[in-house]
């Protein structure tokens, strides 16, 4: 993958993760999202290929068969996935995983170099009310998410980094400066400070 770094953000559903990402797409050159495979229905509002790849479960299992995933789990009863293609496309471009932590976990055992960040409600009510204002789950599977996330949040010690959703502004700017923090240590700008250093070696 030649040098592009890898971030896996994390959360319970309903903590906001989709929306973080989108303001740090919008903000940072150089980054883009990696689209996941997933066999559950798809939504008005969603975009094929730009959202999820939305596929039957047939096609989701022989691709697993096929080795094509370099994560994938069951998450509220649908399978979800992240194409090995998905990381390797679009030449250095930096990449931003939004997966659960049963893919996080997969892909920490891959991706030796990825970054792992966790982003956390201010509270389990306030998780509660945001997926209620959603309006997109039943009761049952309102149930199921809530009680799948205080599942989700004791994996948050196994990350990297954990932002505190709590107002949206700043809980961005904190997903923001850890990927430009990223991006200026000595291991990812080697390539690049060449000419720099390169310059200091001539006359004048």
């Amino acid at each position: 993958m030649s040098g592009k770094m890898i971030y896996v953000i994390s959360g319970p559903s309903g903590c906001g993760k989709s929306t973080l990402i989108r303001r740090v797409l919008a903000r940072l050159d150089g980054v883009r999202f990696s689209v996941s495979h997933t066999t559950r229905e798809q939504r008005e509002s969603e975009v094929e290929g730009k959202d999820y790849y939305f596929v039957s479960q047939d096609r989701f299992l022989r691709l697993v068969k096929q080795k094509a995933f370099v994560e994938w789990a069951i998450v509220h009863g649908a399978y979800y996935g992240t194409s090995r293609r998905e990381l390797t496309k679009d030449g250095n471009l930096d990449v931003i995983l939004d997966i659960d932590v049963q893919g996080a976990a997969q892909v920490r055992k891959k991706v030796g170099t990825a970054v792992f960040i966790f982003v956390l409600p201010p509270s389990f009510r306030e998780l509660r009310k945001r997926i209620e204002k959603r309006g997109l789950d039943s009761a049952a599977a309102m149930r199921k998410r809530l009680a799948t996330a205080r599942k989700e949040v004791r994996s948050y010690t196994l990350f990297d980094y954990v932002v505190v959703n709590d107002r949206l502004e700043t809980a961005g700017r904190e997903l923001e400066s850890i990927l430009r923090c990223r991006r200026a240590r000595l291991a990812a700008r080697r390539k690049s400070l060449g000419p720099i250093l390169k310059s200091f070696l001539g006359k004048g």
